[in-house]
């Protein structure tokens, strides 16, 4: 039996989680799952919102299904993800974005995985204020992080039978920093031939993915780039509530949808569960249970295809409503 830490996060968190659980089970996978609480809901008690409890309990389970977890503004607290990512060293971004059956979008046809790297760029943090008038934001790029994320984007291609790898930069400008990003892509796509390799600048990319996404298949991106890179394709499938995500490291993987919190709707059973169950679709494939997750997206998809919505995608079920669906489905 597999043990999966299961964070439920806060707001409409603990809702979908419960349905994502309840269609795991129903699917015939049994999971001994490790529940942690985080978030806004545990700083009065432990004064974090990321208590050292989670993350040794995904340190020792190596894989966790984590809903959505409000930062809180203002306070001083980090945000829970970035803390994830850095305690865990989760590098890889990963971020399928596929249109699904009934959720109408502009585009059909959409199937492109994003690769973002994850622990560095701008998002390294490293600031500092010149005088009252000037700040500096330091972009750290460097060779083995580079590497690091290209060799997962070709590796991720090779093992799901994706036929290119596009690098994303703005090398034209910025000739050192991207630049050295660009040189690790094609130091690393020298090693994987039958892959299809391509160069684009991060401008064109976005104008080139809302005139035709089909155009292209994977993408690797520096973090900056990639964080905006990965909703613009998210978009392009329905919004941050169909949109799956993963962080994966050597040692651990933390699957989580895109979304946030939505605590104007907690309790109300009105969250839609499918970017969390997609991201637990993943997950299952991350530890070999294939099976299991054909069977859970299989039932998904026939759900939407029925017509069986939330609001939030032009339907009418609530939470309970479209969960019992997809297990009837099943």
């Amino acid at each position: 039996m597999h043990r999966i830490t299961l964070i439920n996060g806060d707001g409409i968190g603990p809702e979908i989680s419960d349905s994502v659980v309840k269609i795991i089970d129903k699917a015939g996978l049994k999971i001994d799952w490790d529940i942690q609480s985080a978030g806004a809901d545990v700083i009065e008690k432990e004064g974090t919102p990321l208590p050292e409890r989670v993350l040794d309990s995904v340190k020792k389970n190596k894989v966790a299904l984590k809903a959505p977890v409000t930062t809180p503004i203002g306070k001083g607290f980090r945000s829970v993800n970035v803390q994830l990512r850095k305690s865990l060293d989760l590098y890889a971004n990963l971020r399928p974005c596929k249109n699904l059956p009934g959720v109408e979008t502009r585009f059909k046809d959409v199937d492109i995985v994003v690769v973002r790297e994850n622990t560095e760029d701008l998002y390294a943090g490293v600031e500092e204020q010149i005088d009252e008038n000037t700040a500096h934001s330091i972009k750290i790029i460097t060779r083995e992080a580079s590497e690091r994320i290209c060799r997962f984007a070709f590796d991720y291609a090779q093992k799901n039978n994706r036929k290119e790898v596009c690098v994303v930069t703005k090398a034209n400008i910025m000739k050192l920093s991207d630049g050295l990003f660009l040189d690790s892509y094609r130091n690393v796509a020298k090693d994987y031939p039958n892959i299809n390799k391509r160069e684009i600048l991060v401008d064109n990319l976005c104008m080139q993915l809302v005139q035709d996404p089909t155009r292209f298949d994977v993408l690797v991106l520096p973090n900056l780039y990639g964080d905006i890179v990965s909703d613009l394709t998210a978009g392009l499938i329905g919004g941050l509530g169909v949109a799956q995500g993963a962080n994966i490291g050597k040692e651990c993987a933390v699957f989580e949808p895109v979304h946030g919190s939505a605590p104007d709707i907690k309790g109300q059973n009105k969250a839609n569960p499918t970017a969390l169950l997609l991201s637990a679709i993943e997950m299952l494939k991350y530890i070999d249970e294939n099976q299991i997750a054909q069977k859970i997206e299989k039932a998904l998809f026939a759900t939407l295809s029925q017509g069986f919505k939330t609001a939030d995608i032009g339907g009418n079920l609530s939470t309970t409503e479209f969960t019992d669906k997809i297990i009837s489905n099943l």
